[in-house]
């Protein structure tokens, strides 16, 4: 007899061929999952619907997780607090020093920059301090003689003309600020080419064009360069820029007000130019002792060969006249003898007849004269 189960404990198909399909259809949904997201709908609708009781299973977490933070103490959250205040500092202080740093990156890119484009020699140079007189516009660099430094070398930044090197040690230099009222620098408008010089001013907050006539064409907004004309500053350099021109009737100049284009007090790296110029030098102007010495020589040479002229004219002249008024058959005398014997004019007129041979005798005289040796050149006859 066949055994076979009853109807209320049949089973269907088989554990294995359960198995075996479902294994196929996992691979088949992993396939098209991937390659084609044919479950990426599904999956939206699945996860809106589950979200709610995600949630509600995340509650008793988050209960817990709020007692824990309740139960923090004060000392804690001071301890946290003096902790971040530190940590504040250092980021304020790390964070002050990177734009400090990268603030002096773009000026010495700039000076590099300008040196590159520079047809003069220069020297990177960088301000130590300022000097202890405060009616003065001067600071004082780090390089000295030492490293090529000289005295009158124009000193500049990225922007234009700072200064002028006034004072050089082996060490050190110091250099007089565009500002100072005795600095003077010879410029010209850009615009029209109008040369004249500028100076500080005494508060050292502007800068003054001086020589300026009242006709000159001169606005606010001109720039101002150098001219190069007085062979220290290269001609080019920005100096200022024309903020103010005031013209009175009464006056023949205007009044220029000016402002420096460079960051005078606020630059700290510079340059120093080493300009050299073709020109010749300047003539040396004569002592003022020695000048009225070769005057007084000069004067006294004049006067000398003015006497030896005239004591060798009137002589061969004299003598002359005095032959020619003896009669015939009778010698000449010359010096007091003829003096003596020659009679008045007076008393004895001289006719036409004893004139002629006078007048006929002194021209050999003046012929004579003629043919003494001239004076040095640069004496009056």
């Amino acid at each position: 007899m066949e055994y076979s189960p009853p109807p209320l404990f049949k089973q269907g198909p088989s554990a294995l061929v359960r198995l075996i399909f479902f294994v196929v259809l996992s691979l088949v949904l992993l396939v098209s999952d991937a390659r084609f997201n044919t479950l990426e709908i599904v999956r939206g609708i699945l996860g809106a619907g589950l979200y709610p009781l995600q949630r509600a299973a995340l509650v008793p977490r988050d209960l817990f997780m709020g007692a824990a933070d309740l139960a923090v103490t004060s000392s804690q959250l001071r301890s946290e607090n003096t902790q971040l205040h530190a940590q504040n500092l250092k980021l304020a202080q790390e964070a002050n020093l990177a734009a400090s740093l990268s603030v002096e990156n773009a000026h010495l890119r700039a000076l590099l920059q300008l040196s590159q484009h520079a047809s003069t020699q220069s020297i990177p140079v960088e301000i130590q301090y300022d000097t202890a007189d405060p009616f003065t516009q001067k600071i004082v660099i780090g390089s000295g003689s030492q490293q090529g430094i000289h005295n009158g070398a124009p000193v500049v930044s990225e922007d234009g003309v700072v200064g002028q090197v006034t004072r050089v040690f082996p060490l050190q230099s110091e250099v007089t600020l565009l500002t100072d009222k005795d600095q003077a620098v010879p410029v010209q408008v850009l615009r029209t080419g109008l040369r004249s010089v500028i100076y500080g001013t005494p508060k050292g907050d502007s800068l003054d064009l001086r020589f300026v006539p009242i006709s000159a064409d001169v606005v606010a907004g001109d720039e101002l360069v150098t001219s190069g004309l007085d062979g220290v500053y290269p001609p080019g350099l920005p100096v200022a820029k024309v903020i103010r021109v005031d013209k009175q009737a009464d006056t023949a100049f205007a009044r220029v007000i000016c402002v420096p284009v460079a960051a005078v007090r606020g630059a700290r790296q510079m340059l120093v130019l080493r300009y050299q110029t073709d020109a010749p030098p300047r003539p040396a102007e004569p002592e003022p002792a020695s000048a009225a010495k070769d005057a007084k020589t000069k004067k006294g040479a004049k006067s000398t060969d003015k006497g030896a002229a005239k004591g060798t004219e009137k002589a061969p002249e004299k003598g002359t006249e005095k032959s020619t008024d003896k009669p015939d058959g009778k010698p000449a005398t010359t010096g007091k003898a003829a003096d003596a014997k020659a009679p008045p004019a007076e008393t004895k007129p001289k006719t036409a007849e004893a004139r002629a041979p006078t007048e006929a005798a002194g021209k050999p005289a003046t012929a004579r004269a003629a043919s003494q040796p001239r004076p040095a050149q640069g004496s009056k006859p």
